[in-house]
């Protein structure tokens, strides 16, 4: 909204500043985390307020959640607000890639949101419909894929773009879409399944997002891809915007989600952010390279999948528990380690994604 007081520069003056994306991000950070700090403690207070006992706590989980109890969740509409507020503000309206990015984030909001309420509400874990979900998330995500195809340049509709390998490009053609479903609904429920320690999902959800947005910008200008060797995406570059905001809001969030924490994002969040991340992949034609910052979020979901399939198959079980961040308060790490060391794994993935920017 704020890039049309360009159409008051002459070239030389503060509003000329507007144009520039980098400077709108940093306004969009701001934005974010001041939003976060001011709206945090009475969302907090309400949502505390109308829960009641708060987030049903799983009876099988780990013996230390226990004194958790009572605490709120839904804290994930603070950083949906922030975030949604801070983009629309700083971005430029007219980028239909952000619109099918906001559009992922709010749609999977509205779904956690759903799941979160029928918990609470219900004061058990069951929530919404797995099946329902599941088909929710995939229909969104068809939409989204089938967006960022219409809006990819021709050279580059229905490829599959692979890392290092400067000029390889897959030709997936009416199966892109299907593929991008996977990405999105992937990473949607693998940020929801990491999430399951106080400060542990935001954090690698925060540090995916700045890897992303980075990338997006990177092949967002021509002269950075042409220097990178990298496909070119034009308008991806405003994605660092809705990156900044999310990081804006996601520090603003973790003020009180960190240990103990005073709220839960809950699924609104973890479902809206992990979606988010999927849908940036998919715009920028870096859906292998999401698998590697996101690696953590791809380790939690592979842990809880096989444990499934091995305990169906055997009886027996893989980890002491899924995902696995639990397995290691089993074995009696205390939650800020493992919390901690996830986070540093998280930092080092992104390093290696954003390395692969270079490396061809």
């Amino acid at each position: 909204m704020l890039y049309w007081l360009t159409d008051l520069s002459d070239g030389g003056d503060f509003f000329n500043l507007f144009r520039y994306i980098t400077f709108r991000a940093g306004g969009a950070f701001l934005t974010a985390l001041i939003f976060g700090f001011i709206f945090g403690i009475p969302l907090i207070n309400v949502l505390r307020k109308r829960q009641g006992k708060g987030q049903p706590i799983r009876a099988d989980g780990p013996e230390g959640h226990f004194v958790k109890a009572g605490t709120p969740t839904m804290g994930g509409l603070l950083i949906v607000g922030a975030l949604m507020t801070s983009t629309l503000l700083w971005a430029r309206l007219d980028n239909p890639f952000v619109w099918m990015v906001l559009f992922v984030t709010m749609s999977y909001a509205a779904i956690g949101f759903a799941d979160d309420y029928a918990k609470v509400s219900k004061q058990n874990t069951d929530g919404v419909s797995g099946k329902l979900r599941l088909l929710l998330g995939f229909l969104i995500a068809a939409i989204a894929g089938g967006w960022a195809a219409w809006f990819h340049p021709d050279d580059l509709t229905g490829m599959l773009a692979f890392p290092v390998l400067k000029d390889a490009l897959l030709n997936l053609g009416i199966f892109f879409v299907p593929f991008s479903m996977i990405v999105i609904v992937g990473a949607a429920n693998a940020v929801n399944l990491t999430d399951g320690l106080d400060g542990l999902a935001i954090m690698p959800v925060m540090i995916a997002g700045g890897t992303l947005g980075i990338i997006a910008y990177a092949v967002g200008r021509v002269d950075f891809t042409e220097y990178l060797e990298v496909h070119y995406v034009p308008g991806t570059g405003e994605i660092l915007i809705f990156s900044a905001a999310l990081i804006g809001g996601g520090l603003g969030f973790l003020w009180y989600n960190a240990p103990p924490a005073a709220v839960f994002m809950g699924d609104t969040g973890s479902l809206a952010l992990g979606g988010a991340l999927g849908a940036i992949a998919v715009a920028t034609k870096h859906e292998i390279v999401l698998a590697i910052v996101g690696g953590l979020f791809v380790v939690e979901a592979l842990s809880v999948i096989i444990q499934v399939l091995y305990f169906k198959r055997t009886g027996k079980r893989v980890f002491l528990m899924a995902p696995i961040h639990h397995h290691y308060e089993k074995k009696g790490w205390a939650e800020p380690q493992i919390v901690i060391r996830f986070w540093i794994i998280s930092l080092i993935l992104a390093l290696i994604g954003l390395a692969t920017l270079k490396l061809r």
